[in-house]
């Protein structure tokens, strides 16, 4: 039995769409009576069925279709990630991972430049006009905590997939991306302002996760997650309580310091957490979203289906 992600219906014989992966009751199963977000990637985002009858062949490209929409589309060589951009991203993240190491070894062996990490896996007030780092250190994570990259890819793994299947994947990969970055910028942005002279460098999907984090909750503020895989929490206290915490460390940098925390970047977090909150405002609608987290849900077996 499934309950339906529209009406909240329990049923026996669930529909699961291909495009958004949501389940469905029979008189929501069509994608538009769920508002799919795929239809926006259909060549017809109107709808599935015309209301008119029209005997005549559609032989026209969509503007700005092409190689890339061909490499994108279901049974495209891209149309996996359809769906999954959440594990994408993630896998990126600690691919991403293994190669700050690498790099780290080049370096201490002498193959690579000193300075060359920072060069490219960080954020600096010293190159903030290093367009790549924009979209490079929001998938870096420190390689001397561990921690860092775990607990982002554990919020990523569970919370990233029904923000992606609630807004779609093109969607959720701008969101991702622009947020993670915009946090970074802010961060050195207010380095510059606050400390200038200091040098001061930023990583971390942290800012891009806070988005993701902001978006689900507007959408859910109830849903049910467990702190530390033990205590039952609405999910607007688990937000809040990291923004609070983000707050305070940013104000006080002593007090931070004292926790372990003065080597974050809360400015970034609460900065992606604020594009979070006001886009989850802008899309929130009558779909719904689950009502608790499901661990383990799995990952899509394919081009625009399968489960979470």
């Amino acid at each position: 039995m499934a309950t339906c992600d529209v009406c909240g219906r329990n049923e026996n014989l669930p529909y699961r769409c291909s495009r958004c992966g949501g389940t469905f009751c029979a008189e929501h199963r069509l994608p538009e009576n769920h508002n799919c977000s795929g239809l926006s990637e259909w060549n017809d985002p109107s709808g599935v069925f015309q209301s008119d009858f029209n005997d005549s062949v559609q032989t026209e490209r969509r503007p700005g279709s092409g190689i890339l929409d061909s490499l994108t589309s279901t049974g495209g060589f891209l149309g996996y990630f359809r769906g999954n951009m959440s594990y994408l991203f993630l896998a990126i993240m600690w691919v991403m991972f293994l190669l700050e190491w690498v790099v780290i070894f080049a370096m201490r062996g002498g193959i690579l430049p000193f300075g060359t990490f920072s060069a490219v896996f960080t954020l600096s007030t010293q190159n903030p006009l290093y367009i790549w780092t924009w979209v490079t250190s929001v998938f870096s994570h420190s390689p001397v905590s561990f921690y860092h990259i775990v607990g982002n890819s554990i919020v990523l793994y569970f919370f990233g997939p029904p923000v992606e299947r609630y807004i779609g994947s093109r969607k959720f990969a701008l969101l991702f991306v622009g947020a993670g970055a915009l946090a970074g910028l802010s961060h050195i942005g207010a380095a510059l302002i606050l400390t200038p002279g200091i040098p001061t460098s930023v990583l971390g999907a942290s800012g891009a996760v806070f988005a993701v984090l902001g978006v689900l909750t507007v959408l859910n503020p109830g849903l049910r997650i467990y702190l530390y895989f033990l205590i039952p929490i609405p999910l607007w206290l688990f937000t809040f309580g990291f923004a609070a915490l983000s707050v305070v460390f940013f104000l006080s940098p002593g007090t931070a310091a004292t926790a372990g925390q003065g080597n974050v970047a809360h400015f970034a977090h609460l900065v992606g957490l604020v594009i979070g909150l006001a886009y989850g405002q802008r899309v929130k609608g009558t779909r719904n979203v689950p009502s608790e987290m499901s661990l383990g849900g799995g990952m899509r077996r394919g081009p625009g289906g399968g489960r979470f």
